[in-house]
């Protein structure tokens, strides 16, 4: 049995401002790094990790004795014409109404399409599972972005929810656990074990 925790990154000052922050290669704020230190997460044998500078930052505070894994295809989304903004800032945008209208199923005008950044994220995450369980690894941690967890368990969990039920705050994710001969046998799906972080008593 394989064991993965699926982590998005901490707090950057973009994320306290209610921003899109995709392709902005922010670091953690200090918001963001005492939210980490306040909090416990798992133990894990491998760490995979978005090139995105604020996922090295989250990682290396929770991991900082063990080398990484960066996967590239674990980036966050591209945003286009709305990076580096908030709704405020949108409200008069014609192409913003419309990708909310449809449920934010629309494309970013000039960025990423939603079906294209889910079989990227897909992608990322195969190549961790292949990996860990071609080494013989029962644990791993994943330290990505919102979006790519939520592609992730809606793809993947039992658990049958909608993509945006899959939300997760800054520095919290999902433990799930993972089944080699049924992965194997293209039967890919992962239990949910518990939502993290895990507040010490």
């Amino acid at each position: 049995m394989l064991r993965l925790v699926l982590l998005r990154h901490s707090f950057t000052e973009g994320n306290l401002k209610k921003r899109y922050i995709g392709t902005t290669d922010e670091p953690l704020c200090p918001e963001g790094i005492r939210f980490l230190r306040e909090h416990f997460y798992p133990e894990a044998k491998h760490v995979f990790v978005s090139p995105m500078r604020r996922c090295v930052e989250t990682a290396r505070l929770l991991y900082p004795h063990m080398s990484f894994h960066i996967i590239e295809e674990l980036a966050e989304c591209d945003f286009g014409d709305f990076e580096n903004k908030n709704y405020q800032e949108l409200s008069d945008n014609p192409d913003y109404q419309r990708w909310v209208d449809s449920g934010g199923t629309l494309p970013f005008p000039h960025g990423e399409s939603r079906e294209a950044f889910k079989w990227r994220s897909l992608s990322g995450f195969q190549r961790v599972v292949y990996f860990c369980l071609n080494h013989g690894a029962r644990s791993a941690a994943v330290v990505t972005h919102g979006g790519n967890i939520m592609n992730i368990m809606e793809e993947y969990s039992y658990v049958r929810k909608e993509y945006y039920q899959w939300h997760v705050e800054n520095g919290c994710g999902y433990v799930v656990e993972i089944e080699e001969d049924l992965w194997k046998s293209n039967r890919e799906e992962f239990r949910l074990m518990a939502r993290i972080p895990h507040i010490p008593s």
